[in-house]
């Protein structure tokens, strides 16, 4: 298995209604201070709402990037029950899932 099926399938241990940061998600493939390329095989997903990469956010709360745009993950995300403000993840600790 390559490092993005990895990631991939790790992601999909990410319940609906929750999100995870890209170093989180890094650490849990075994990367040390890998959330670039973690942001970078987002980006590549081909499967982007079978493999929910919309649930990946920044460590600070923000929302970070999505390759069809910060609206639509906006609208994903809301559509999960979690709620953005101004790009930030409201109630972010009690919506971050850890490996």
């Amino acid at each position: 298995m390559n490092l993005e099926q990895k990631v991939y399938k790790k992601l999909l241990d990410v319940p609906k209604g929750k999100i995870t940061t890209y170093g989180d998600l890094a650490k849990a493939v075994g990367l040390k201070n890998g959330q670039r390329i973690i942001g970078k095989i987002m980006n590549k997903n081909p499967y982007p709402i079978i493999i929910p990469c919309h649930r990946v956010v920044m460590s600070t709360g923000k929302i970070g990037g999505y390759a069809y745009g910060k609206f639509i993950k906006i609208k994903i995300l809301g559509d999960e029950g979690i709620e953005v403000k101004n790009d930030n993840i409201t109630n972010f600790d009690k919506r971050l899932f850890r490996f």
